[in-house]
């Protein structure tokens, strides 16, 4: 009898429309990917039939299948939101300590300083140095450093690239003599607790290849200090044999409190033009508090602070797995682990066949709209046609038992 069949396909139609529905639903849903029903055949078995001459019963909605193409990405310019360009997943910990996985790349921090989702998942990571270099291959729940200021950073070295004038007289043999402070810079030092060391360097010429160079701590007269010579080749390049000895500094807050900075002058020069400083670096600085975050396309989280200094807080991971039809949709935007999906492959932003990430972006539904009302037209006609076949089968069993 036909109901068998008009009854399944009724069933099929409805699943087939659920499942546009829920497409249409989430058409502005971030990272989501569309769902697609996928039909087959039911035949009755029996042991002695022969090839070909069954009659089919019914139809049957074999599964539905996720379509894993890559939405559009829409700039938003939010310091958190981040998109996959390609293959991968982000890592979650859920509050229940389960995993889960996402396309949907809304974080926001928590009071905690952790990179969380609407539904409270952390997002997974790896540790890394300040510089941004990876320290390990276990993903863990990235933290920022929100809960105070970084701690200052004592100097240690201090880097300055320059050129004295080769045309500049001996100081001593000049009329009227050059004034010491004639050519001179300064820049600031900072102790262990990042209070600031004023230090000045002051350049007087004594022969010719020779200078001799003066010191300043914290104010005071170069003419008091030791001065050491530095000398220059004939092709205006710093002599290798010149020895630029360590200059011992005082902190403000205890001049008992000494330490040592070596000064780097491997960089300087001696040419025919006026003297000039052209770069001058020293590694210390003062406590600083968050003011921003960057995140890279390889998935480093930059944190900037107010002392100027940029710090990397860790690196975004990424997974993807073998099936990724085998992963089973929930909430939230969110996937978990089956065994039909296999285990999670773990990696960096750009590694193997993991995409990049865009920063200040989001990755759109790739629901098309078109497509589906289409499809829903499409759909409500077999609903239609279904019905109609039982209606054509009630009607002949009315005729049946209308016979005299």
């Amino acid at each position: 009898m036909a109901f068998q069949q008009g009854l399944s396909g009724l069933n099929a139609s409805s699943r087939n429309l659920d499942v546009i529905g829920h497409n249409i639903a989430n058409a502005n849903t971030v990272g989501m990917k569309a769902s697609r029903a996928e039909f087959g055949e039911i035949y009755a078995s029996s042991i002695n039939s022969a090839g070909g001459i069954n009659a089919g019963i019914g139809v049957q909605v074999s599964t539905v299948s996720q379509l894993f193409t890559q939405g559009n990405i829409t700039v938003t310019g939010n310091d958190l939101d981040v998109a996959i360009n390609g293959n991968g997943f982000f890592e979650l910990t859920m509050p229940d300590g389960s995993m889960s996985y996402s396309r949907a790349g809304m974080f926001k921090l928590n009071r905690d300083g952790e990179i969380v989702t609407n539904m409270g998942g952390q997002l997974m990571g790896y540790p890394t140095d300040v510089a941004g270099v990876r320290q390990g291959f276990e993903s863990v729940p990235l933290t920022l450093p929100t809960g105070g200021p970084i701690p200052a950073k004592q100097t240690t070295t201090a880097s300055v690239e320059f050129n004295v004038d080769a045309r500049a007289p001996i100081a001593a043999a000049a009329v009227p003599p050059t004034p010491l402070g004639t050519y001179a810079t300064s820049f600031n030092a900072y102790d262990p607790q990042g209070i600031e060391i004023p230090v000045g360097l002051v350049f007087q010429k004594t022969a010719n290849n020779t200078w001799d160079v003066y010191t300043s701590v914290n104010g005071s007269d170069p003419a008091t200090s030791t001065p050491f010579s530095i000398s220059f080749l004939a092709d205006g390049t710093l002599d290798p044999a010149t020895v630029v000895p360590q200059l011992q500094l005082a902190s403000p807050n205890d001049p008992a409190q000494t330490f040592m900075i070596d000064l780097d002058f491997a960089d300087a020069t001696q040419f025919g033009a006026d003297f000039a400083i052209n770069n001058l670096t020293q590694d210390g600085y003062r406590p600083g508090e968050l003011t921003s975050l960057g995140i890279s396309e390889a998935g480093v989280i930059t944190a900037k602070y107010s002392n100027g200094q940029s710090q990397a807080a860790g690196q975004i991971a990424l997974v993807n797995f073998r099936n990724v039809q085998g992963l089973s949709p929930m909430s939230g935007g969110n996937w978990s682990q089956t065994f039909a999906s296999g285990e999670p492959v773990r990696g960096a932003p750009g590694e193997g066949k993991l995409g990049y990430l865009r920063p200040g972006a989001l990755e759109d539904s790739n629901v098309d709209l078109t497509a589906e009302l289409v499809n829903m037209m499409t759909a409500q006609r077999a609903y239609q046609a279904n019905a109609q076949t039982i209606k054509t089968q009630d009607q002949i069993l009315s005729t049946l038992l209308n016979m005299r």
